[in-house]
């Protein structure tokens, strides 16, 4: 479970900090519902950008921000309903928009998920600490941001292979950027980095999304209740909740269908992994382009057991329909092809993750021949403001994007979705990749068997409980708030 237990004197120490820098910390049930936040912070936020450092930002990370980049307010859950001119599937496919979140992500979320338990238990201390986010991209951005609102040193870990708009936007805000060998695929060496760094440095805390108990935890509170208003707003007394299709990843994003499938329990899980490093489908390792999603090893965070299906996608298709959605050529065809202009200009809300994981929604709907009353949920983490280097050098490669290009990326790569690297799981083909983890978190981490046992034996109480703990957290949050004398200010 999420520690919990008080530092007194460290906690002392965070609450100096945060006053002396003006950082107010909002609530779970804050972020999921900004009705709650103090009107004097809204009134504030009209002249704040949203990807500019400033504390009350925090109070952004939401999915329900108004999608503008200077001074919004809050409304509806920021989704995309993609029509099937586009899918060639009947059912409807809502993907929730992570790019209007500070730093054009949805992991700056996860991030505070892993930071406020610490923050206000006091087992983190920003005056004293450096703060350590290892990621294979966002959520080393999402953490570094939070990091200079506390005044706290920050060091991120990312692979060198990664976007460059990744690490220019990091050399601005981390205090140390440290880049591992390979790509998407190689989160052993992050953590073999974190080692390196636990060996050699004091004073350092690192926040792994991977194990970090306060992703799963954020993602089941603040993206599931999402997930849950944006089908009831697109809904009617004939829809169903067919699924939710989400990228591994961290597996912190996954939370969400656990939430989801409480309320809708007919809904199946599939989670989906690039055809080239296909761990969960087939235990199998490589190399892959779908920058997002780090895999060759299950999460400690993923509740497996709650999961239906694994698919793979092939990288090649998520490549190729980032040029078709993001040039003119590309869009002229698909409007030819009867998409609507909406549609196309909103596009570039997908990353390429954001592809993936549509692409992974029209499988599953294919699989099991969903009609127009179905509905698969699935999210985008970011959009292609952090990829347009990719299209550059996509062009590069491969020479001017022409209509015959178009053409066979929309059949061949969006249309010419199969059915095939499809697995349903039964109770001992999910517990085969639950046993994975055994390998990278007992023997490579240092975790407990005891607590990898609890994960699948006692399942109803470990997640349970885990998912019942945000009402704790949030008191906690209240007092270190009251604590600040902050607070006052905006009531």
């Amino acid at each position: 479970m999420i520690n919990l237990s008080i530092n007194e004197g460290r906690l002392k120490n965070a609450v100096a900090r945060a006053a002396e820098e003006g950082v107010i910390l909002p609530t779970f049930e804050q972020m999921k519902n900004p009705d709650l936040i103090p009107e004097k912070i809204k009134e504030k936020l009209k002249d704040i950008g949203l990807w500019e450092i400033n504390s009350l930002n925090l109070f952004r990370i939401s999915w329900q921000n108004e999608p503008t980049r200077e001074g919004g307010q809050f409304g509806g859950v920021n989704f995309l309903e993609l029509p099937s001119e586009l899918t060639g599937v009947d059912a409807k496919i809502i993907a929730l928009v992570g790019k209007w979140f500070p730093t054009g992500a949805h992991k700056v979320g996860a991030t505070y998920g892993c930071l406020v338990p610490k923050l206000v238990t006091g087992q983190f201390d920003p005056t004293a600490e450096k703060a350590v986010w290892p990621s294979t991209g966002n959520y080393c951005r999402g953490g570094a941001y939070n990091s200079q609102l506390l005044g706290c040193e920050s060091i991120a870990i990312l692979p060198e292979g990664m976007s460059q708009e990744r690490f220019d936007w990091l050399a601005e805000v981390a205090d140390e950027v440290i880049s591992t060998p390979g790509t998407e695929s190689n989160v052993k060496e992050i953590f073999d980095k974190c080692w390196e760094l636990r060996e050699t440095r004091d004073n350092i805390q690192i926040f792994n999304q991977f194990e970090e108990l306060g992703n799963h935890l954020w993602h089941y509170e603040v993206t599931g209740d999402a997930m849950l208003k944006a089908f009831a707003e697109i809904a009617d007394d004939n829809t169903r909740l067919a699924g939710i299709t989400l990228t591994s990843g961290s597996a912190g994003t996954l939370a969400s269908a656990d939430r989801v499938k409480e309320s809708h329990p007919q809904a199946r899980l599939a989670v989906a992994e690039a055809l080239q490093c296909p761990t969960l489908l087939y235990n199998g390792f490589g190399d892959h382009r779908i920058e997002g999603i780090g895999d060759k090893h299950v999460p400690w965070v993923h509740n497996v057991k709650n999961t239906d299906m694994v698919l793979g996608i092939d990288d090649n298709d998520s490549m190729a329909l980032t040029r078709l959605f993001n040039t003119e050529v590309g869009k002229e065809y698909l409007a030819e092809r009867g998409v609507d202009s909406e549609t196309i200009d909103r596009l570039p809300l997908m990353g390429i993750s954001g592809i993936s994981n549509m692409l992974a929604a029209i499988k599953y709907a294919k699989y099991y021949e969903l009609t127009e009353e179905d509905v698969v949920m699935t999210v985008l983490t970011d959009s292609m403001e952090l990829y347009g280097s990719r299209v550059e050098e996509m062009k590069e490669e491969a020479g001017e994007y022409e209509e015959t290009d178009a053409a066979i990326d929309y059949h061949k790569h969006l249309l010419g979705q199969k059915i095939d690297h499809v697995q349903e799981l039964d109770y001992y083909s999910k517990k085969r990749i639950h046993n994975l983890k055994y390998y990278t978190w007992i023997e490579q981490q240092g975790r407990d068997s005891e607590e990898l046992k609890a994960q699948w034996y006692d399942y109803e109480n470990y997640w349970g409980e885990l998912h019942n703990m945000a009402p704790e957290i949030d008191k906690l949050i209240e007092e270190f708030n009251q604590e600040t004398g902050l607070k006052e200010e905006l009531e």
